[in-house]
């Protein structure tokens, strides 16, 4: 509880379910500063583990501890059974975090009812989840669709980081226990660029009330996150922040903007005002564009900019054709069509059909009838182009040469006259 001392914002970071407790677990481990952890969840084997401040085992009654079996409707009652205990964990708070991993059961069904509690109490209330990767199934995808639907309605604003994109920035070798610490890793980074602004002395210093004018009642936000170093190294981290590949949608017309701009003591004031000015360039003309920079030698020559989008016209942002457009259509053209015969290859319109080479030995017999020749046409059609691909354009003849056999039959015949006529010598 914050005492009547306290002048700073109180802000506090719950956790709920497993991907949420996650979150939390690893916001505490980098030692984000500034914030209250609360943890909740129907696992209490997972709430064991966690270093959270406070940790709430909702459902005991109801999962007796055992988690809610990734059913949201579980995940649900189990807050609405222990609201009082939620809402007095909550009590006090001028901002609050509800995050967590969509799709599974606790988180799902939880969060919208952590978030309606925390707005009751008066809190400004901002939901970062993520939306599950496409491998853990149709039917967590579903449900995470669902429970986001749900908690938008419940929350001012409301970040979405889609993990299929954290793939795009990944190695191919990646472990999947890497790939969900990564998930982690965005989740914090969510967090932390707003409360950063709040609680952290910077040269250009921003407050509660700063924040709180662009993410109230925003609804949708996009997050991207970018650094860089060297050479306009400004410039290029608020290139990758503006289009990076967790955005799920464009920044193009959002009318509230947080920009963290951070680096070493050598951060230039030219070097914020193009970073900044490249930010305002990409928002809506009118955005209320809150701005602040901190001085962080820690980070040496790199620069990181985090930008936070909110307040689009119609409450959801445009979704980006640049990539996902480009995504789909890529391998699509180095493929050739299957199956295909190219037009050189087709039979003439007269019925004609003129093989690749003409077979060595080939005669007029060869044509004796229009339902052999109309045969050959077929097996050239199919045999074809392989033959070419395999030859490399070589003039072969095809392995079965069924017609020369005569020719070849009568040299051969030949040749055994030839030999029953030794005995002739003899006479």
């Amino acid at each position: 509880m914050a005492s009547p001392q306290n002048y700073l914002a109180v802000i506090k970071v719950v956790g709920i379910g497993g991907g949420g407790v996650n979150a939390v677990n690893r916001m505490i481990e980098v030692g984000l500063k500034g914030v209250e952890f609360i943890a909740v969840n129907t696992d209490a084997q997972a709430l064991l583990m966690s270093d959270a401040d406070v940790k709430l085992d909702v459902g005991r009654e109801l999962t007796r501890g055992l988690g809610a079996g990734a059913d949201p409707e579980v995940g649900r009652k189990a807050a609405e059974d222990h609201a009082e205990e939620i809402e007095e964990a909550l009590r006090g708070a001028d901002m609050v975090f509800v995050t967590a991993g969509e799709g599974g059961g606790t988180g799902t069904g939880g969060a919208p009812v952590v978030a309606r509690i925390a707005r009751e109490l008066g809190a400004l209330t901002i939901g970062v989840v993520t939306r599950p990767f496409t491998f853990e199934g149709r039917r967590r995808a579903n449900q995470a669709d669902s429970g986001i639907e749900s908690l938008r309605e419940e929350v001012d604003t409301l970040i979405v980081i889609p993990n299929d994109r954290l793939l795009s920035i990944s190695d191919r070798a990646v472990s999947m226990l890497d790939a969900f610490r990564s998930a982690d890793q965005v989740l914090l980074s969510g967090v932390q660029g707003i409360t950063d602004l709040i609680t952290t002395p910077g040269l250009i210093n921003l407050d509660f009330a700063d924040v709180k004018s662009v993410m109230q009642g925003a609804g949708s936000a996009l997050m991207g996150i970018g650094s860089a170093r060297g050479d306009d190294r400004a410039v290029l981290a608020s290139e990758a922040a503006i289009s990076s590949p967790l955005l799920e949608a464009s920044i193009d017309g959002a009318h509230g903007v947080l920009l963290s701009i951070q680096g070493g003591s050598d951060l230039g004031l030219f070097e914020i005002n193009e970073a900044a000015r490249l930010v305002q360039e990409a928002a809506h003309p009118e955005a209320n564009i809150i701005f602040g920079a901190v001085i962080d030698d820690a980070l040496g020559d790199e620069v990181r900019v985090t930008v936070i989008a909110a307040g689009f016209d119609g409450g959801t942002p445009s979704r980006r054709r640049d990539e996902r457009g480009a995504a789909q259509a890529a391998p699509a053209r180095p493929q050739p069509a299957r199956g295909a015969v190219p037009p050189r290859q087709q039979p003439a319109p007269g019925g004609d059909d003129v093989p690749t080479s003409p077979w060595p030995g080939a005669t007029a017999g060869q044509a004796s009838s229009s339902s052999q020749q109309q045969g050959q046409q077929q097996q050239g059609q199919q045999q074809e182009a392989p033959a070419e691909e395999r030859q490399g354009g070589r003039e072969e003849a095809p392995s079965p040469q069924p017609l020369d056999q005569g020719p070849a039959w009568g040299r051969g015949q030949r040749s055994s006259d030839d030999d029953l006529d030794v005995p002739d010598f003899l006479r």
